[in-house]
Protein backbone atom coordinates (compact mmCIF):
# COMPACT_ATOMS: atom_id res chain seq x y z
CA UNK A 1 0.00 0.00 0.00
CA UNK A 2 1.39 3.69 -0.36
CA UNK A 3 1.84 5.73 2.41
CA UNK A 4 -1.21 7.74 2.11
CA UNK A 5 -0.46 10.15 5.16
CA UNK A 6 0.49 13.77 5.09
CA UNK A 7 3.76 14.93 4.99
CA UNK A 8 4.64 15.58 8.56
CA UNK A 9 5.04 19.23 10.10
CA UNK A 10 7.19 21.41 8.90
CA UNK A 11 8.60 24.14 11.23
CA UNK A 12 10.43 27.58 10.10
CA UNK A 13 12.02 30.76 11.52
CA UNK A 14 10.17 33.35 9.79
CA UNK A 15 12.96 36.37 10.21
CA UNK A 16 11.66 40.26 9.40
CA UNK A 17 13.92 42.63 8.71
CA UNK A 18 13.73 46.40 7.68
CA UNK A 19 11.54 47.30 4.32
CA UNK A 20 8.17 48.35 3.94
CA UNK A 21 8.09 44.49 2.31
CA UNK A 22 7.92 43.42 5.55
CA UNK A 23 3.66 43.90 5.53
CA UNK A 24 4.10 40.81 3.11
CA UNK A 25 5.72 38.97 5.41
CA UNK A 26 2.73 38.97 7.89
CA UNK A 27 0.40 37.21 4.69
CA UNK A 28 3.28 34.78 4.49
CA UNK A 29 2.79 33.45 7.49
CA UNK A 30 -1.08 33.42 7.50
CA UNK A 31 -0.43 31.36 4.07
CA UNK A 32 2.24 29.43 5.61
CA UNK A 33 0.03 28.51 9.03
CA UNK A 34 -2.78 27.99 7.14
CA UNK A 35 -0.75 25.14 5.13
CA UNK A 36 -0.08 23.37 8.38
CA UNK A 37 3.50 25.10 8.93
CA UNK A 38 4.65 25.74 12.51
CA UNK A 39 6.28 29.00 12.27
CA UNK A 40 7.78 31.06 14.46
CA UNK A 41 8.98 34.41 13.95
CA UNK A 42 11.99 36.35 14.91
CA UNK A 43 11.88 40.40 13.91
CA UNK A 44 14.79 42.88 13.98
CA UNK A 45 14.16 46.40 15.28
CA UNK A 46 14.20 47.93 11.88
CA UNK A 47 11.65 45.54 11.13
CA UNK A 48 9.36 46.49 13.87
CA UNK A 49 8.90 50.25 12.54
CA UNK A 50 7.18 48.58 10.08
CA UNK A 51 4.77 45.99 11.17
CA UNK A 52 4.06 45.15 14.99
CA UNK A 53 5.16 42.19 16.63
CA UNK A 54 1.10 42.17 18.01
CA UNK A 55 0.51 41.32 14.17
CA UNK A 56 2.79 38.25 13.83
CA UNK A 57 1.96 36.62 17.25
CA UNK A 58 -1.94 37.05 16.17
CA UNK A 59 -0.98 35.24 12.95
CA UNK A 60 1.41 32.56 14.72
CA UNK A 61 -0.13 32.13 17.41
CA UNK A 62 3.77 32.37 19.67
CA UNK A 63 5.89 35.42 20.94
CA UNK A 64 7.43 37.12 18.70
CA UNK A 65 11.18 37.34 19.67
CA UNK A 66 13.49 40.82 18.73
CA UNK A 67 16.18 40.89 21.60
CA UNK A 68 19.39 38.68 21.41
CA UNK A 69 19.34 38.59 25.68
CA UNK A 70 15.40 37.57 25.92
CA UNK A 71 15.02 36.93 29.80
CA UNK A 72 12.19 34.35 28.72
CA UNK A 73 15.28 32.02 27.57
CA UNK A 74 16.23 30.24 30.78
CA UNK A 75 19.57 29.55 29.14
CA UNK A 76 19.26 33.33 27.04
CA UNK A 77 20.47 31.61 24.39
CA UNK A 78 17.75 32.35 22.27
CA UNK A 79 20.33 32.79 19.23
CA UNK A 80 21.04 28.64 19.67
CA UNK A 81 17.57 27.29 20.82
CA UNK A 82 15.41 28.87 18.27
CA UNK A 83 16.96 27.31 15.36
CA UNK A 84 17.76 23.79 16.70
CA UNK A 85 14.03 22.47 16.14
CA UNK A 86 13.26 24.24 12.78
CA UNK A 87 13.58 22.44 9.36
CA UNK A 88 14.75 25.75 7.68
CA UNK A 89 15.22 29.61 8.59
CA UNK A 90 13.57 31.83 5.77
CA UNK A 91 14.36 35.90 5.63
CA UNK A 92 11.85 37.70 4.24
CA UNK A 93 12.47 40.77 3.43
CA UNK A 94 16.20 40.66 3.75
CA UNK A 95 17.37 44.12 3.61
CA UNK A 96 20.89 44.90 1.61
CA UNK A 97 22.11 45.51 5.02
CA UNK A 98 21.22 42.07 6.75
CA UNK A 99 22.63 40.60 3.22
CA UNK A 100 25.78 42.32 3.81
CA UNK A 101 25.80 41.20 7.33
CA UNK A 102 25.28 36.82 6.49
CA UNK A 103 27.90 37.61 3.82
CA UNK A 104 30.42 38.42 5.99
CA UNK A 105 29.60 36.35 9.10
CA UNK A 106 28.58 39.80 11.07
CA UNK A 107 25.96 38.62 13.99
CA UNK A 108 25.39 41.96 16.14
CA UNK A 109 21.52 40.93 16.89
CA UNK A 110 19.13 38.09 17.50
CA UNK A 111 18.45 37.69 13.83
CA UNK A 112 22.16 37.28 12.00
CA UNK A 113 22.67 35.59 15.33
CA UNK A 114 20.54 32.96 14.58
CA UNK A 115 21.75 32.87 10.70
CA UNK A 116 25.22 32.26 12.21
CA UNK A 117 24.91 30.07 14.65
CA UNK A 118 22.39 27.70 12.36
CA UNK A 119 22.85 23.58 11.32
CA UNK A 120 19.95 24.09 9.19
CA UNK A 121 19.18 25.51 5.53
CA UNK A 122 18.61 29.11 5.00
CA UNK A 123 16.80 31.32 2.45
CA UNK A 124 16.46 34.89 2.00
CA UNK A 125 14.09 36.50 0.19
CA UNK A 126 15.76 40.02 -0.71
CA UNK A 127 13.69 43.76 -0.64
CA UNK A 128 15.45 46.71 -1.58
CA UNK A 129 15.75 49.82 -4.15
CA UNK A 130 16.46 49.48 -7.67
CA UNK A 131 19.87 51.02 -7.07
CA UNK A 132 20.94 48.95 -3.74
CA UNK A 133 19.79 45.95 -5.67
CA UNK A 134 22.17 46.63 -8.78
CA UNK A 135 24.79 47.81 -6.46
CA UNK A 136 28.16 45.94 -6.81
CA UNK A 137 28.44 45.63 -3.20
CA UNK A 138 25.23 43.94 -3.03
CA UNK A 139 25.98 41.42 -5.96
CA UNK A 140 29.29 40.74 -4.50
CA UNK A 141 27.51 39.57 -1.44
CA UNK A 142 25.11 37.78 -2.97
CA UNK A 143 27.50 35.72 -5.05
CA UNK A 144 29.41 35.17 -1.49
CA UNK A 145 25.73 33.64 -0.02
CA UNK A 146 25.38 31.30 -3.24
CA UNK A 147 28.95 30.21 -2.77
CA UNK A 148 28.35 29.41 1.06
CA UNK A 149 24.66 27.38 -0.21
CA UNK A 150 22.45 30.42 0.77
CA UNK A 151 19.12 30.00 -1.08
CA UNK A 152 18.48 33.51 -3.06
CA UNK A 153 14.47 33.88 -3.78
CA UNK A 154 14.02 36.41 -6.09
CA UNK A 155 13.79 39.35 -6.24
CA UNK A 156 11.20 40.53 -8.71
CA UNK A 157 11.09 43.45 -11.06
CA UNK A 158 8.52 46.26 -10.57
CA UNK A 159 7.04 49.11 -9.16
CA UNK A 160 9.04 49.83 -5.95
CA UNK A 161 7.52 52.08 -2.94
CA UNK A 162 9.81 54.42 -3.60
CA UNK A 163 8.22 55.13 -6.80
CA UNK A 164 10.84 53.86 -9.21
CA UNK A 165 10.59 50.86 -11.13
CA UNK A 166 12.97 47.83 -10.83
CA UNK A 167 14.59 44.64 -9.30
CA UNK A 168 14.16 44.83 -6.04
CA UNK A 169 10.48 44.14 -5.09
CA UNK A 170 10.40 41.18 -2.43
CA UNK A 171 8.35 37.97 -3.99
CA UNK A 172 4.60 37.83 -3.34
CA UNK A 173 3.66 36.16 -0.27
CA UNK A 174 1.91 33.21 -2.50
CA UNK A 175 5.14 32.67 -4.64
CA UNK A 176 6.78 32.51 -1.45
CA UNK A 177 4.94 30.02 0.40
CA UNK A 178 4.66 27.86 -2.86
CA UNK A 179 8.57 28.15 -3.41
CA UNK A 180 9.21 27.10 0.27
CA UNK A 181 5.69 24.22 -0.10
CA UNK A 182 8.22 22.75 -3.35
CA UNK A 183 12.18 23.72 -1.07
CA UNK A 184 10.62 20.52 1.72
CA UNK A 185 9.98 18.35 -1.19
CA UNK A 186 12.24 15.00 -0.92
CA UNK A 187 13.94 14.78 -5.04
CA UNK A 188 12.58 11.02 -5.40
CA UNK A 189 12.91 11.93 -9.44
CA UNK A 190 15.89 13.41 -9.52
CA UNK A 191 17.45 12.88 -13.19
CA UNK A 192 14.38 11.80 -14.44
CA UNK A 193 12.24 13.39 -17.83
CA UNK A 194 8.72 13.28 -17.58
CA UNK A 195 6.09 14.08 -20.07
CA UNK A 196 2.74 15.42 -19.11
CA UNK A 197 -0.44 16.12 -20.75
CA UNK A 198 -2.86 18.35 -19.20
CA UNK A 199 -6.27 20.00 -19.90
CA UNK A 200 -9.11 19.27 -22.14
CA UNK A 201 -8.94 19.04 -26.36
CA UNK A 202 -11.11 20.95 -28.63
CA UNK A 203 -12.28 19.52 -31.45
CA UNK A 204 -13.60 21.84 -33.86
CA UNK A 205 -17.20 21.48 -35.97
CA UNK A 206 -17.17 24.91 -37.56
CA UNK A 207 -15.07 27.80 -37.29
CA UNK A 208 -16.71 28.41 -33.63
CA UNK A 209 -18.44 25.32 -32.47
CA UNK A 210 -16.53 22.12 -31.11
CA UNK A 211 -16.59 19.22 -29.19
CA UNK A 212 -14.68 19.46 -25.51
CA UNK A 213 -14.33 17.36 -22.31
CA UNK A 214 -15.09 19.29 -18.96
CA UNK A 215 -11.63 19.61 -17.73
CA UNK A 216 -9.50 22.79 -15.86
CA UNK A 217 -6.32 21.41 -16.05
CA UNK A 218 -5.45 21.64 -12.42
CA UNK A 219 -4.44 17.91 -11.39
CA UNK A 220 -2.35 17.55 -15.05
CA UNK A 221 -0.45 21.28 -13.72
CA UNK A 222 -0.24 20.57 -10.01
CA UNK A 223 1.35 17.47 -10.85
CA UNK A 224 4.07 19.08 -13.32
CA UNK A 225 4.91 20.85 -10.17
CA UNK A 226 5.13 18.20 -7.84
CA UNK A 227 7.19 16.65 -10.34
CA UNK A 228 9.75 19.75 -10.46
CA UNK A 229 9.91 19.49 -6.98
CA UNK A 230 10.50 16.08 -6.68
CA UNK A 231 13.56 17.35 -9.10
CA UNK A 232 12.35 15.86 -12.78
CA UNK A 233 12.90 17.63 -15.95
CA UNK A 234 8.95 18.70 -16.86
CA UNK A 235 7.60 18.65 -20.48
CA UNK A 236 3.99 19.80 -20.14
CA UNK A 237 1.95 19.43 -23.22
CA UNK A 238 -1.49 21.20 -22.24
CA UNK A 239 -5.16 21.71 -23.75
CA UNK A 240 -6.39 25.10 -23.52
CA UNK A 241 -6.99 26.56 -19.88
CA UNK A 242 -6.75 29.28 -17.88
CA UNK A 243 -3.35 28.32 -15.80
CA UNK A 244 0.02 29.46 -15.29
CA UNK A 245 2.01 26.64 -15.79
CA UNK A 246 5.21 26.07 -13.42
CA UNK A 247 8.00 28.16 -14.74
CA UNK A 248 10.87 25.76 -14.60
CA UNK A 249 8.44 23.16 -17.19
CA UNK A 250 8.90 23.15 -20.70
CA UNK A 251 5.32 23.63 -21.89
CA UNK A 252 3.61 22.75 -25.45
CA UNK A 253 0.12 24.12 -26.09
CA UNK A 254 -2.56 22.54 -28.47
CA UNK A 255 -5.74 22.24 -29.11
CA UNK A 256 -6.96 19.35 -30.69
CA UNK A 257 -6.34 15.34 -29.99
CA UNK A 258 -4.65 15.12 -33.23
CA UNK A 259 -2.44 18.43 -32.40
CA UNK A 260 -1.43 16.81 -28.52
CA UNK A 261 -0.70 13.22 -30.32
CA UNK A 262 2.13 15.36 -32.59
CA UNK A 263 3.18 17.31 -29.44
CA UNK A 264 3.53 13.95 -27.72
CA UNK A 265 5.45 12.13 -30.21
CA UNK A 266 7.74 14.66 -30.66
CA UNK A 267 9.07 15.02 -26.97
CA UNK A 268 8.74 11.65 -25.71
CA UNK A 269 12.07 10.03 -27.02
CA UNK A 270 14.17 9.65 -23.67
CA UNK A 271 11.23 10.37 -21.26
CA UNK A 272 11.23 8.23 -18.26
CA UNK A 273 7.91 9.06 -17.54
CA UNK A 274 4.36 9.64 -18.83
CA UNK A 275 1.32 11.15 -17.06
CA UNK A 276 -1.76 11.37 -19.43
CA UNK A 277 -3.73 13.41 -17.20
CA UNK A 278 -5.43 15.29 -20.21
CA UNK A 279 -9.27 15.23 -20.89
CA UNK A 280 -9.00 13.96 -24.34
CA UNK A 281 -12.03 14.00 -26.81
CA UNK A 282 -12.33 10.49 -27.82
CA UNK A 283 -14.52 11.96 -30.93
CA UNK A 284 -14.01 14.86 -33.62
CA UNK A 285 -15.91 15.64 -36.53
CA UNK A 286 -15.72 13.85 -39.70
CA UNK A 287 -15.60 17.02 -41.43
CA UNK A 288 -15.55 20.61 -40.40
CA UNK A 289 -16.33 23.92 -42.11
CA UNK A 290 -14.20 27.16 -41.87
CA UNK A 291 -17.03 29.05 -42.00
CA UNK A 292 -19.86 29.13 -39.51
CA UNK A 293 -23.07 27.16 -39.90
CA UNK A 294 -26.15 28.84 -40.51
CA UNK A 295 -29.04 27.80 -37.86
CA UNK A 296 -32.17 26.56 -39.71
CA UNK A 297 -35.54 24.86 -38.36
CA UNK A 298 -34.26 21.44 -39.74
CA UNK A 299 -32.78 18.99 -37.59
CA UNK A 300 -29.08 18.19 -38.78
CA UNK A 301 -26.77 15.28 -38.37
CA UNK A 302 -22.99 15.12 -37.34
CA UNK A 303 -20.62 12.30 -38.28
CA UNK A 304 -17.77 11.64 -35.64
CA UNK A 305 -14.80 9.43 -35.72
CA UNK A 306 -12.61 8.57 -32.80
CA UNK A 307 -9.48 10.55 -32.24
CA UNK A 308 -6.24 8.87 -31.76
CA UNK A 309 -5.74 7.14 -28.00
CA UNK A 310 -2.31 9.04 -27.00
CA UNK A 311 -1.72 7.03 -24.44
CA UNK A 312 -1.98 3.85 -25.98
CA UNK A 313 0.59 4.70 -28.44
CA UNK A 314 2.67 5.82 -25.72
CA UNK A 315 2.36 2.39 -23.81
CA UNK A 316 2.60 0.32 -27.23
CA UNK A 317 5.71 1.73 -27.88
CA UNK A 318 8.76 -0.63 -28.45
CA UNK A 319 10.70 0.72 -25.35
CA UNK A 320 7.69 2.53 -23.40
CA UNK A 321 8.69 5.02 -20.67
CA UNK A 322 6.22 4.06 -17.64
CA UNK A 323 3.22 5.32 -18.60
CA UNK A 324 0.42 6.46 -16.12
CA UNK A 325 -3.15 6.49 -16.83
CA UNK A 326 -6.27 8.71 -15.56
CA UNK A 327 -9.64 7.62 -15.35
CA UNK A 328 -12.64 9.79 -14.67
CA UNK A 329 -16.04 7.69 -14.04
CA UNK A 330 -18.98 8.59 -12.96
CA UNK A 331 -20.00 5.36 -11.82
CA UNK A 332 -18.69 1.69 -11.41
CA UNK A 333 -14.81 3.29 -10.51
CA UNK A 334 -12.90 0.55 -9.61
CA UNK A 335 -14.50 -1.39 -12.51
CA UNK A 336 -13.73 0.34 -14.85
CA UNK A 337 -10.54 1.85 -13.61
CA UNK A 338 -8.90 -1.06 -13.60
CA UNK A 339 -11.04 -2.86 -16.90
CA UNK A 340 -8.68 0.67 -18.73
CA UNK A 341 -5.59 -0.01 -16.65
CA UNK A 342 -5.38 -3.77 -18.16
CA UNK A 343 -6.52 -3.04 -21.38
CA UNK A 344 -3.86 -0.44 -22.08
CA UNK A 345 -0.98 -2.51 -19.52
CA UNK A 346 -0.27 0.01 -17.67
CA UNK A 347 1.77 -0.21 -14.68
CA UNK A 348 -0.42 2.37 -13.23
CA UNK A 349 -4.08 4.37 -13.37
CA UNK A 350 -5.71 6.97 -10.96
CA UNK A 351 -9.40 7.45 -11.08
CA UNK A 352 -11.66 9.61 -9.13
CA UNK A 353 -15.29 10.82 -9.88
CA UNK A 354 -16.39 13.21 -12.29
CA UNK A 355 -18.60 14.86 -9.96
CA UNK A 356 -15.69 14.97 -7.07
CA UNK A 357 -13.02 16.96 -8.98
CA UNK A 358 -13.91 18.79 -12.03
CA UNK A 359 -13.18 22.52 -11.16
CA UNK A 360 -12.30 21.88 -7.73
CA UNK A 361 -8.92 22.48 -5.17
CA UNK A 362 -9.18 19.16 -3.80
CA UNK A 363 -10.42 15.58 -4.34
CA UNK A 364 -10.06 12.12 -4.05
CA UNK A 365 -7.67 9.92 -5.86
CA UNK A 366 -7.66 5.67 -6.14
CA UNK A 367 -4.16 4.32 -7.34
CA UNK A 368 -4.97 1.17 -8.92
CA UNK A 369 -1.56 -1.31 -9.94
CA UNK A 370 -0.46 -4.56 -9.82
CA UNK A 371 -0.73 -4.89 -6.16
CA UNK A 372 -4.48 -3.33 -5.99
CA UNK A 373 -5.78 -0.06 -5.49
CA UNK A 374 -4.54 2.69 -2.87
CA UNK A 375 -7.10 5.16 -1.40
CA UNK A 376 -5.92 8.81 -1.34
CA UNK A 377 -8.39 10.43 1.14
CA UNK A 378 -9.33 13.84 0.22
CA UNK A 379 -6.84 17.02 0.31
CA UNK A 380 -5.90 19.40 -2.62
CA UNK A 381 -4.65 18.81 -5.46
CA UNK A 382 -1.13 19.91 -5.20
CA UNK A 383 -1.28 17.25 -2.42
CA UNK A 384 -2.12 14.32 -3.79
CA UNK A 385 0.12 15.03 -6.96
CA UNK A 386 2.62 14.87 -4.94
CA UNK A 387 1.41 11.64 -3.38
CA UNK A 388 1.03 9.99 -7.13
CA UNK A 389 4.88 11.06 -7.54
CA UNK A 390 5.49 9.34 -4.40
CA UNK A 391 3.87 6.02 -5.39
CA UNK A 392 5.20 6.12 -8.89
CA UNK A 393 8.87 6.56 -7.52
CA UNK A 394 8.41 3.34 -5.41
CA UNK A 395 7.02 1.65 -8.11
CA UNK A 396 10.18 2.07 -10.11
CA UNK A 397 12.57 1.38 -7.59
CA UNK A 398 10.41 -2.23 -7.16
CA UNK A 399 10.92 -2.56 -11.16
CA UNK A 400 14.83 -1.98 -10.58
CA UNK A 401 14.91 -4.80 -7.62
Amino acid sequence: MTDTSLQRTRHLLLGLTGGVAAYKAAELARLLIHDGVDVQAVMTQSACHFVGTATLQALTGKPVFTELWDASIANSMAHIDLSRNVDAILVAPASADFIAKLANGLADDLLSTLCLARDCPLLIAPAMNRQMWENPATQRNLATLRQDNVTILGPASGAQACGETGMGRMLEARELAETLHSFFQPRLLQGKRVLITAGPTYEAIDAVRGITNLSSGKMGYAIARAALEAGAEVILISGPVCLDAPPAAKVTRVTSAQDMLGAVENEISGVDIFISVAAVADYRAKSTSKQKTKKTSNSITLELIPNPDILEYAAGLADPPFCVGFAAETENLEENAEIKRCKKKLPLLAANLVQETIGSEDCTLTLFDGAGRHHLPRAQKIEQARRLIKHISLLQEKQKA
